[in-house]
């Protein structure tokens, strides 16, 4: 038998919409990282970090075929990403993903990619 990946074991993109829209109803709530996003309701980051997370973990790759590589760096350059915002944005994911109903294993590897990208993004 084949070895599956994170995005067929947990479901597939619906897991990864319900995951987002967790976090960022958080997000919009939160007066350090809210600022950081433009005006309205979301709805176009909600879309791009679903889809991202849907490629990245073994789904289809809508996310590259619509904006090319990720470079999340560039993508997050303009902003000021210090410790507190790391921990900010970083509380929201892991709460996402602890409410997300995903099998420990699929937790645990979903908690460490989110710990070393929010890392990898501090600027400053």
């Amino acid at each position: 038998m084949g070895v599956t990946s994170l995005y067929e074991r947990v479901g597939g993109a619906p897991f990864f919409e319900r995951l987002v829209d967790r976090f960022y109803d958080e997000v919009a709530l939160d007066p350090r990282l809210r600022p950081m996003y433009r005006e309205g309701d979301l709805s176009e980051e909600r879309r791009w970090l679903a889809l991202f997370l849907v490629q990245y973990w073994g789904g289809p790759g809508d996310y590259s075929a619509e904006r090319g590589h990720p470079r999340l760096r560039m993508r997050h350059f303009a902003f000021s990403i210090g410790v507190e915002e790391r921990d900010a944005w970083l509380r929201h994911m892991l709460g996402a993903v602890a409410a997300s109903g995903a099998a420990p294993e699929d937790v645990a590897e979903l908690e460490a990619y989110f710990v070393t990208a929010a890392d990898f993004m501090m600027n400053r």
